[in-house]
């Protein structure tokens, strides 16, 4: 199975929250399954940090390189046909981020 990580997903595995799913958490622990993490990700985690909405429990700058080696995610570039898409896609979802997932 392919999986595309949302941010809240992502943190949410790796610090263990219990507010991820105990499926979600199988199917991301899942070694069969592939596991994309959009490099829009750390975008969204760098802008929440700097607004102090989003607390990492340490340094930005290294977090994502550590956990992304340790779990064997592996990057989901942007191209340039995901911005064409978006311009064509209802606003079912208004946050940017998710925007860009869905696309």
């Amino acid at each position: 199975m392919k999986l595309l990580l949302d941010t809240h997903a992502i943190l949410w595995f790796w610090w263990d929250d219990p507010r991820l799913g105990s499926q979600a958490r199988e199917d991301i622990a899942n070694a069969s399954n592939q596991k994309l993490v959009s490099i829009a990700t750390p975008w969204e985690v760098a802008i929440k940090v700097s607004l102090k909405k989003l607390d990492l429990g340490g340094p930005f700058p290294g977090f994502f390189r550590e956990y992304m080696q340790r779990s064997f995610l592996e990057w989901l570039p942007l191209e340039d046909r995901h911005f064409d898409i978006l311009v064509s896609r209802p606003f079912h979802h208004r946050d940017p981020f998710d925007r860009l997932l869905i696309a």
